[in-house]
């Protein structure tokens, strides 16, 4: 079973139970922030995201079916109180419990349980493994939710229309992640390849650490593939993890920015596990 498949069988199995990110991390044999980044990559949600979703959707069901007692409903889902239940019920499905109990699951969008069907995808080379000397890097950033990373292509797009000078390397980077799936991504060019930074322009410092180098060699589109890979099966199977610190797509002059083919570069920050 893969690093995703065996967190997502904790959540459904321990569901019932007071549940940490760093208990369903254990289980899968990951970092707490491995886990965060590679659920996010895997099921398109964050773990905080789904576990409270699919405790409420149970609270639901229960509803529906006549529970009588909704305290003891939002003790079961995890909430010490009825205003902390009614309050996340109500973001989650836009009704308050009272009217799901007597209205039914009408209406609801219901979380159910996640079954993987990407398939990771192989790098055609073998992953290396790089330090980095520190640098900066400066351009276009956004903040995304964990549904709006479509606007990503944009974001190069404005970059490309603002510095129209072809750069022989540039980064996508992926930096401030959160526990609901929320992260800053910068299209960006080397500081000290520029002659100036715009003003509007983000910068991020790239710090000294080792990275682990994938080669993507498909289509931009299917680069999820490789990120499943190697967090998921890769990464798990190595003595190395995960670590907290931005990681980067390379793009140099063999990409092509019109067809979206010709290869990018993975770097994914890395520490030795502990013995």
């Amino acid at each position: 079973m893969s690093a995703a498949g065996k967190a997502l069988w904790y959540i459904e199995s321990h569901a019932d139970k007071p549940l940490a990110l760093a208990d369903i991390a254990a289980a899968a044999g990951l970092s707490p922030f491995h886990l965060s980044r590679l659920f996010q990559a895997r099921t398109g949600t964050s773990v905080v995201r789904y576990l409270r979703g699919r405790r409420l959707t149970a609270a639901a069901q229960q509803l529906a079916n006549g529970a009588g007692d909704i305290l003891q409903v939002a003790l079961a889902a995890g909430y010490s109180t009825h205003a902390a239940f009614t309050r996340a019920f109500c973001e989650q499905f836009g009704q308050t419990p009272e009217r799901v109990r007597e209205r039914g699951l009408q209406e609801l969008a219901l979380v159910h349980a996640i079954r993987l069907d990407d398939a990771p995808q192989a790098c055609t080379e073998a992953p290396r493994l790089i330090d980095c000397t520190p640098f900066q890097v400066a351009g276009i950033g956004m903040r995304h939710s964990r549904d709006s990373g479509g606007a990503i292509p944009g974001q190069w797009a404005q970059l490309n229309r603002e510095w129209p000078t072809p750069a022989p390397v540039s980064f996508g980077v992926c930096c401030n992640s959160d526990d609901e799936g929320g992260f800053d991504y910068i299209a960006a060019l080397p500081v000290n390849a520029l002659p100036s930074v715009p003003a509007h322009w983000q910068r991020v410092d790239v710090p000294v650490r080792r990275y682990l180098v994938a080669w993507h060699g498909g289509h931009i589109s299917t680069i999820r593939s490789t990120w499943f890979w190697l967090l998921d099966q890769y990464l798990p199977a190595s003595s190395l993890h995960l670590a907290n610190a931005p990681d980067l797509e390379r793009y140099d002059t063999r990409f092509d920015e019109h067809t979206g083919h010709g290869g990018v570069e993975i770097w994914l920050p890395v520490d030795h596990r502990p013995d």
